[in-house]
């Protein structure tokens, strides 16, 4: 493998730019309160973030203007109960792209419409039938207004649109849907626009309420779960759900059809007799999620990007009706503050505190492995001193390594050098990351060996894993 000079500086400058524009982290902005702050105070929010992007339900014109000029992207929605009209009336199609997108666009960068939220699983055998042609109508609306190539359209989906997710090679849609999903796959390949999922590892969790099922959901390091039709081995529920749409897709003879995430996100909070809902597994599975995101892998099917990801979500809605922890998704509070801290600022992109996964009481076949800190945290980094150090063992896969990379940054280690434009992210490969990681977290936590088993994936060496790597990077380099 060579590497120019000139190569490496545009590798440089390339990663400089996705440290600063993460343009794969959404979130979602539901307005379902009576407590929120005014648009314009969220717009500066969001700007002093690494959120590129804003997912509306609705089409709320003061949202929408107070984007205006912020690069923010936004996707707009319209409503279950619009699509008979769009789909019948034309005209009624015009005008809505008229009153929701005309006015604003360009200065507000709407990127994509959403028409109707998880319809094809309502059991509203009418409004599916409408889904499609309103879903065209717009497109011709948009085709009308000279912005057909500018702004795309879909609609969004719940994860029960599978009819079979596990493995998640074997991923299928429910062919109940027949020609109306054949319908929106075709629209969506002639188009260039995505097919938007909502999957939730929470409720996955929830209704498996096992440690080793809880570890999974949250990237946290596991025994992972083998798709023996491919002989991958899955280490966290996000990439799986994902990749078993990719299968169901790809199955339909529809591989250029991207994928786009359009909720996930875990509660901080429920009622007594919910499952799940903490501000520890929240702060897991954020956190670790945007590590993972931010860390290009992709997914196992889908290897070397991140699939653009809305989390859920901006605030808590406090009039949402259900559990409460209906009421308890939000990353920021309605004076602006986190809830909790994910590595979202632009002044730090890593959580500030480290913490520890909540786990139930109950026994375990295959309990969590040792890698979380048994003492505090030093906060001047590792310990020079010390003459073991924790690496990757031989032969442990990259998702394996990817999982344990995840772990250290999602617990609010400062992972900022192996992200993009950082001092370690070269050499770019998993195996070097993961050695920075594992490391960082074994120095950090006083060296105990005991925070140097990641699953049994790693062990103690004598060799300072940087001066390798460093070796490594400059061989390739004058390579």
């Amino acid at each position: 493998m060579a590497i120019t000079f000139l190569h490496a500086v545009s590798l440089f400058v390339l990663s400089v730019n996705l440290a600063n524009c993460q343009s794969f982290i959404g979130v979602n902005y539901g307005q379902v309160a009576d407590n929120l702050p005014p648009p314009s105070s969220t717009a500066k929010l969001l700007q002093s973030t690494s959120i590129q992007k804003v997912r509306l339900y609705g089409s709320d014109p003061a949202i929408i203007k107070a984007l205006a000029n912020t690069g923010v992207g936004i996707v707009i929605g319209a409503a279950n109960g619009d699509i008979p009209g769009l789909a019948s009336d034309p005209s009624f199609a015009k005008s809505w792209v008229g009153a929701n997108v005309s006015p604003f666009y360009p200065a507000s960068n709407i990127i994509l419409i959403t028409v109707g939220n998880e319809v094809l699983t309502s059991g509203d055998q009418g409004l599916i039938s409408q889904l499609v042609p309103a879903i065209q109508n717009v497109q011709n609306a948009l085709n009308s207004a000279s912005l057909g190539g500018k702004i795309k359209v879909s609609t969004v989906h719940s994860m029960a649109v599978l009819k079979q997710s596990e493995p998640p090679s074997s991923g299928s849609f429910d062919p109940g849907f027949g020609d109306v999903m054949k319908g929106l796959l075709g629209f969506n390949n002639a188009t260039g626009s995505p097919f938007t999922i909502n999957p939730y590892p929470y409720f996955a969790y929830r209704s498996d309420p096992r440690p080793e099922t809880l570890a999974f959901c949250l990237f946290q390091p596991n025994e992972g779960r083998l798709d023996t039709n491919t002989n991958i081995k899955y280490m966290n529920m996000f990439d799986a759900q994902v990749d078993a749409i990719r299968s169901a897709l790809d199955s339909m003879g529809f591989k250029g059809v991207e994928i786009v995430v359009a909720e996930t996100g875990w509660p901080y909070k429920g009622d007594d007799n919910e499952v799940g809902p903490s501000v520890e597994n929240a702060k897991a599975y954020n956190g670790n999620l945007i590590a993972h995101l931010r860390s290009m892998l992709g997914t196992p099917l889908m290897p070397g990007k991140s699939v653009d990801t809305y989390l859920f979500a901006l605030y808590d809605e406090n009039l949402k009706p259900g559990p409460g922890s209906e009421r308890a998704f939000g990353l920021f509070k309605p004076d602006l503050t986190m809830a909790y801290d994910v590595g979202l600022s632009k002044s730090s992109q890593t959580p500030t505190t480290p913490i520890t996964p909540t786990t139930p009481s109950t026994p375990s076949a295959s309990p969590m492995p040792s890698a979380v800190p048994k003492t505090p945290v030093n906060p001047s980094g590792p310990n020079p001193k010390k003459e073991s150090y924790c690496v990757p063992k031989a032969g442990v896969s990259d998702s394996q390594l990817q999982a344990n990379i995840d772990y250290v940054c999602g617990r609010g280690f400062d992972c900022t050098p192996i992200q993009p434009g950082g001092s370690c992210f070269e050499p770019n490969n998993v195996k070097s990351h993961a050695a920075y990681a594992m490391n960082l977290l074994y120095q950090t936590t006083g060296g105990d060996p005991q925070n140097c088993d990641f699953s049994q994936t790693a062990t103690l060496s004598s060799n300072n894993p940087s001066k390798f790597l460093v070796l490594i990077f400059f061989l390739l380099f004058i390579h």
